[in-house]
């Protein structure tokens, strides 16, 4: 009841297709709850960024954090138009529910599978492990100027969106608009990314999704 009073009063029509309106608002609120996921898992390779020295020092230099974190974040405003299409279709299928979570237990329960097998492959862990070194990954990928830290924090972006988009799909099962379900992922990607056996916390999570996908389509058979 909470998630469908929410929808109505930020004005999102609960009922018949979409209007521009509301896929311009899902597309903003969508990108808002990107920048307040990532940016706790970016703040290690944003803050190394703004530390970093070069000499001599060119001008501009300053603004590099900026520019790579505008880079990073360009990457998850794309996730987020994908996203809020994704959500579109989804609603004019009359696939979600008025709270915005997969009204088909066997659409939702798919979703969680997906997302608990993605956890397990290489694809996954290679991107995960990206995202652990971050010194690493600017060791490796300097480029200088405003339009070289633009593009290594789209570089960075890109790896991070291959380590959480399946995570982030899980919003589609649980509700898009459930600060509770937002908030703990956030805090999962934060412990995906710098926990020590973090390769096995996001295998034991992936099992953990495949294991509550397959209870929800069954007992809801």
């Amino acid at each position: 009841m909470a998630d469908r009073s929410m929808t109505a009063d930020m004005g999102m029509s609960g009922h018949g297709p979409w209007a521009m309106d509301d896929v311009w608002f899902t597309f903003g609120m969508w990108t808002v709850m990107m920048f307040g996921m990532m940016a706790p898992s970016a703040a290690p390779v944003l803050l190394i960024a703004a530390r970093a020295r070069i000499s001599p020092r060119p001008a501009g230099t300053r603004w590099m954090p900026l520019f790579f974190g505008a880079g990073y974040m360009l990457v998850w405003v794309g996730f987020s138009a994908i996203a809020a299409l994704v959500q579109w279709v989804l609603h004019d299928a009359a696939l979600l529910s008025s709270a915005m979570s997969a009204a088909s237990p066997r659409v939702g329960g798919a979703i969680l599978i997906g997302a608990g097998l993605y956890q397990q492959t290489p694809l996954k862990h290679a991107c995960l492990a990206h995202c652990q070194r971050p010194l690493d990954f600017l060791m490796a990928h300097w480029r200088t100027g405003l339009a070289g830290a633009l593009r290594m924090g789209a570089h960075h972006g890109v790896h991070c969106l291959g380590c959480c988009w399946a995570l982030m799909a899980v919003l589609f099962v649980v509700g898009v608009m459930n600060l509770t379900w937002v908030a703990a992922l956030a805090v999962f990607v934060l412990i995906e990314k710098i926990a020590p056996a973090a390769a096995f916390v996001a295998r034991i999570a992936g099992v953990a999704m495949i294991v509550a996908g397959l209870l929800r389509i069954v007992l809801n058979a």
